[in-house]
């Protein structure tokens, strides 16, 4: 079983591993249906999906009408204006088959431009706020890809109390030296504020190489249990971190077996892994991408 800690302020106890519904998003029904019945043997009972996961939301609508009680559902709108905000908060409602969802997110706002319009006049913020008022979602987040998301995740919070940030958190990443501040820098202040905090891209190995076969995920993840293993624990001994699947599911029964049994582990062992499978974080300052 994997422990539930309290998510943030909000009163709701969340799993410490967090399903990444991207993974469903390129899925046929009956295998996201098979898939989602892992979740319930390994108590998770917090999903993360978002309007631009492909059919996400539409894989999950059908276990939504079995078990919408047992779930902590998030979604998330990359929409930076009031009325495409308003417009895709209700959207993700029809696809998902609900009434309300429990956490909504602003997407991957990292970009000036994008921030400035979001969080300003007419801006998709007002359209969450309105949302939350009129009862169709309970509490609000913001998400965030790249090396400047730790600093602006802050500035987020000092302009607005949301209740939750996600952003990666890894080996590779965090010996960048500028993210390991930043990211110190956020997790203070989130501690303090008691806003939960996401972590993605924990089973990241490198951005891919061979760029023409199929692949599930934008970046390489690690793969065998070992190393999947170790690099699951070395997130969650971090007390407080949550972390959320990758969006391949071929790995997400490995990622949730360690997740069930998770040990004290030290950056030896991690910096290990990183050596033996060549991995390299997927954002460096001057070259971040999104994902």
């Amino acid at each position: 079983m994997i422990e539930p800690i309290p998510f943030g302020r909000t009163g709701q106890s969340s799993s410490r591993t967090i399903f990444g519904a991207a993974a469903l998003g390129a899925m046929r029904q009956e295998r996201a249906d098979r898939l989602l019945e892992v979740l319930l043997e390994h108590a998770v009972n917090h999903i993360d999906t978002a309007a631009g996961y492909g059919d996400s939301e539409l894989r999950l609508a059908p276990w939504m009408k079995r078990h919408r009680n047992g779930f902590f559902l998030a979604t998330k709108t990359g929409d930076r204006g009031y009325t495409e905000a308003r417009d895709s908060i209700h959207r993700s409602l029809e696809r998902l088959g609900v009434d309300q969802v429990d956490l909504l997110q602003l997407h991957n706002l990292v970009d000036e431009e994008g921030w400035q319009r979001a969080m300003g006049p007419d801006g998709a913020l007002q359209a969450a706020v309105e949302a939350r008022d009129q009862g169709l979602v309970r509490f609000l987040g913001v998400t965030g890809h790249g090396t400047q998301v730790a600093a602006m995740h802050r500035r987020s919070l000092e302009r607005f109390p949301f209740d939750s940030v996600l952003l990666p958190y890894n080996f590779a990443m965090m010996a960048q030296p500028d993210y390991r501040r930043d990211f110190e820098s956020l997790f203070a202040l989130c501690t303090e504020r008691e806003v939960a905090v996401q972590t993605i891209k924990s089973l990241a190995r490198r951005r891919w190489q061979d760029r023409e076969s199929k692949h599930f995920s934008w970046y390489e993840p690690l793969r065998d249990p070992d190393s999947i293993r170790t690099a699951v624990h070395w997130v969650l001994r971090r007390p407080g971190l949550f972390l959320n699947t990758s969006s391949d599911a071929t790995i997400l029964e490995a990622t949730l077996a360690a997740a069930a049994e998770v040990e004290p582990i030290g950056d030896a062992a991690m910096a290990a892994v990183v050596a033996g499978h060549q991995v390299e974080p997927l954002f460096v300052a001057g070259r971040d991408g999104v994902g």
